[in-house]
């Protein structure tokens, strides 16, 4: 179904202004929690979107060495959430151990582990930011690339990258490989700080298996509105 590819995410500042969305949206069967709103209300909005029987995407982004990795995924795992965000760049040994961690953690909380999912770039980085401010001597799609695969062997499930990455890896790193996509952003909305965008249609044509759209639909005048907008245009990609 359409609308289960869309991940709308709730950065807000609280648990209180979260519950509003949610109860402004219930048409939206996933969301993402970030470091914001996880930070100020901890596993509370978890148990919110459980018990409306809602999908999770808990994006922390671990960033860490291997035992630490290691450590913050076996508990992350206990809540039983259904994806979960390591760094690429942390390296391979904090991959792995994430990959353990995970089944360890789901198997203490009687619960299904979640898909592991690497950042390879953050949506907000340039080319030229990646080459002149992270000195990193690739190219962008080839460093991308570079991440996923180190992600995929290290048994992830899966990759957060930009849109415009979304061809390269799907087409190396095969069908199974799941592909979660940021900086998706409609014509009619405002790019605001995603440098590697591209509409929800063409993420999609592309190979993305989800779209996580924010601002658009958050921070529009009628979010229902703007979610329903983006569900039409996406009916219409075959």
């Amino acid at each position: 179904m359409t609308n289960e590819r869309i991940i709308v995410p709730l950065d807000v500042p609280d648990l209180q202004r979260a519950i509003t969305l949610l109860d402004r949206l219930p048409q939206v069967n996933f969301w993402k929690v970030g470091l914001e709103l996880f930070t100020s209300s901890g596993p509370t909005i978890l148990e919110v979107l459980k018990s409306r029987q809602k999908r999770i995407f808990l994006d922390l982004k671990f960033h860490d060495i291997p035992n630490t990795v290691a450590g913050a995924c076996r508990g992350a795992a206990s809540y039983g959430v259904d994806l979960l965000t390591v760094h690429a760049s942390a390296g391979k040994d904090a991959l792995k151990a994430a990959t353990d961690a995970v089944q360890v953690g789901a198997l203490q909380a009687g619960v299904q582990p979640p898909k592991l999912i690497a950042i390879t770039l953050l949506t907000s980085i340039s080319s030229l930011q990646l080459a002149k401010d992270l000195k990193v001597p690739l190219e962008l799609p080839e460093y991308a690339l570079t991440m996923a695969l180190m992600a995929q062997e290290s048994g992830f499930k899966g990759a957060v990258c930009s849109p415009q990455e979304v061809t390269h890896l799907r087409q190396v790193c095969g069908d199974d490989f799941l592909l979660v996509c940021p900086g998706v952003r409609p014509i009619w909305s405002h790019q605001a700080d995603q440098k590697r965008s591209l509409t929800p249609a063409q993420a999609i044509l592309a190979g993305a298996n989800y779209l996580v759209i924010g601002r658009p639909i958050t921070a529009a005048p009628e979010p229902e509105l703007a979610w329903q907008k983006i569900v039409a245009e996406l009916n219409t990609v075959k």
